[in-house]
């Protein structure tokens, strides 16, 4: 193989990171790297201590070298869970300092939120996981997101989870080894499809019809939007019914048709499914989770989500310590 603009990605690993994000960007690479016959690019696992990092999964993995502020690399990649904390005073810092020097920074799935904890610039949308997105505003009101599986900027590149890090590396070996390269490095894992920075994450509904939100009637898709928008203040639902251009009498025989809810139950839904990411990854108070999905109480909170995951609030999230490791992690990530 001949070397060819050598590309070195940094993957920097935090205790119960989902493994699968680190194999889906390595393995796309690697196979770049045999089909073009060169060495476009490297890479290597980075920890904020020389140590053995434990994967979600219950595996090992070895670091090879120990992050600093002048590590020598073109991208650095941080692999972790949402409630992955900083072992050391001195990692924030780095991450600002390699940010200032011109290495491009990056995050999958959870990584986003240590990426941002860490006090690097964020100037354009980062990619956030459906599943995290409650959460990560919570936590950072005033940084952008989208819900696209990727996000790629001239300083930042972000993949909202396992699959999308593979998109998001296919990314990469399309702008240094062209389409044709890209392509092939696809078709030999059998990647259906390269999904680019447009493509939206793929949110499961809250419904016993559609499959997902993609699947669901435009009208029905913008009112499910609408709520999304406003979780805590929603609108009334003659209001939406006119935002989307219909009576309310029809959007009620059209959400039912399509989700087998009506509006308000959905709404419910959509409420509780924000409420157990606020409950599972951050420290929010009971009180401030219920005010955040636009309840007053929590005793209301507390029925409803008993009703929809079986157990309280205060039990799921003893329920979650259960498998959480040192620093409040929970395992497992996405």
């Amino acid at each position: 193989m001949t070397r060819s603009n050598t590309y070195k990605i940094g993957f920097l690993l935090f205790p119960g990171f989902p493994m699968a994000c680190l194999t889906s960007m390595i393995e796309p690479l690697r196979a770049a790297n045999e089909i073009s016959k060169t060495e476009t690019f490297e890479w290597v696992l980075v920890s904020e201590a020389r140590e053995k990092v434990l994967a979600s999964a219950g595996v090992s993995f070895e670091a090879d070298i120990v992050l600093r502020s002048d590590l020598a690399v073109d991208c650095l990649i941080l692999l972790a869970a949402p409630n992955s904390p900083f072992e050391a005073a001195s990692t924030a810092g780095h991450l600002r300092g390699l940010a200032r020097h011109g290495t491009t920074l990056g995050a999958v799935s959870g990584g986003v939120f240590p990426l941002t904890r860490s006090g690097v610039q964020v100037r354009d949308a980062i990619s956030v996981h459906w599943c995290y997105a409650a959460a990560f505003e919570a936590e950072f009101p005033n940084t952008p997101t989208s819900d696209q599986v990727i996000e790629v900027s001239d300083t930042i590149l972000t993949a909202s989870g396992a699959a999308a890090a593979f998109d998001l590396s296919l990314q990469l070996i399309r702008t240094r080894l062209g389409e044709a390269t890209a392509t092939e490095v696809a078709c030999w894992f059998q990647h259906p499809m390269m999904r680019t920075d447009d493509v939206r994450q793929s949110i499961p509904t809250i419904s016993s019809v559609a499959k997902s939100e993609q699947s669901l009637p435009a009208n029905v898709a913008r009112v499910i939007d609408i709520y999304s928008a406003a979780l805590s203040d929603p609108p009334r639902l003659s209001d939406v019914a006119d935002a989307v251009g219909i009576s309310p009498r029809q959007l009620e025989r059209s959400f039912k048709k399509a989700t087998g809810l009506n509006p308000s139950n959905y709404l419910r839904r959509m409420r509780m499914k924000a409420a157990r990411q606020l409950v599972m990854y951050t420290n929010q108070s009971f009180t401030e989770i219920a005010e955040a999905v636009g309840y007053s109480s929590t005793s209301i909170l507390k029925r409803y989500y008993t009703e929809v995951f079986g157990l309280s609030p205060r039990e799921d999230r003893e329920r979650i310590n259960l498998f959480r490791v040192n620093g409040n992690v929970p395992v497992p990530a996405i």
